[in-house]
């Protein structure tokens, strides 16, 4: 894959954090084997699993391009003592968890990435918005917000791909067409593993995949003491959307959730 080929379709996934079993869910379906290529667009590994997670995807070689999230960015800089807390809990223990290789990869990774795709012309992969990864935009945000992240956008970049919030989502905004494929392992809304298809249009999937057997992998799988509780939570999807609209609402500057 290059940037100066078109793709006739692209599977995204975003937000996989460390969970392993969904994203071998999501791997196994044959529409995302029968893409041309696979986009991740950040949070690859801050959860239980995020060397063996790295490993699979790693093993498919060419056909993934990466871009790193903020909490991949995390792990980086506490295993290498730029920071001595992650507002994860669980974040200490995946960055303990990689490789030293494996954390020079993280550090080395892009934090946009350009391609083009038929249908949809010159598309921006990002993790949370075109200039930050940490920044946070929703469905719901208003057309002076969008405004505010798309400032020094490229004008023939007609469609955004973003992630980090979690719950996915299709809509127009300032005349660009913004896709968020949701989470892969850790859902907000409803359970499942959630990614994309891209070209010529946007089409959000659901993986669903055998939670109840996939917690008790990993709590025999990960040594994070709390595993139990993370994965019954996080894969059963216990954060609602209205929940995480509510805690997300504050930070895309409206100031409060206005529902």
């Amino acid at each position: 894959m290059t940037e100066e080929e078109e793709y006739d379709r692209l599977a995204v996934l975003s937000d996989i954090h460390g969970v392993l079993p969904a994203l071998e869910s999501v791997l196994a379906e044959p529409e995302v084997a029968a893409a041309d290529g696979i986009v991740l667009t950040g949070d690859i590994t801050a959860g239980p699993q995020p060397s063996e997670v790295l490993d699979l995807l790693r093993s498919l070689g060419d056909r993934v391009r990466w871009v790193g999230g903020n909490a991949d960015r995390e792990l980086v800089e506490y295993r290498r003592g730029e920071r001595t807390e992650i507002p994860d809990p669980i974040g200490p223990f995946a960055a303990q968890a990689l490789s030293e290789e494996q954390v020079d990869f993280l550090a080395a990774l892009p934090r946009t990435l350009t391609l083009r795709v038929r249908g949809l012309g010159k598309v921006l992969f990002c993790h949370a918005t075109p200039r930050d990864d940490e920044e946070v935009v929703l469905v719901d945000s208003r057309p002076e917000r969008w405004a505010e992240v798309f400032t020094d956008l490229a004008p023939d970049t007609g469609t955004i791909v973003c992630g980090h919030t979690h719950m996915p989502y299709v809509r127009l905004a300032q005349g660009r067409l913004v896709v968020n494929p949701g989470s892969v392992g850790m859902p907000y809304g409803r359970p499942g593993a959630h990614w994309c298809l891209l070209g010529p249009g946007a089409d959000l999937r659901v993986t669903s995949y055998d939670i109840p057997a996939a917690i008790t992998r990993l709590t025999s799988e990960c040594a994070y003491p709390d595993i139990a509780e993370w994965a019954d939570f996080y894969l059963n999807s216990r954060v609602t959307d209205t929940e995480a609209l509510g805690a997300f609402g504050p930070r895309d500057g409206r100031g409060g959730f206005v529902g």
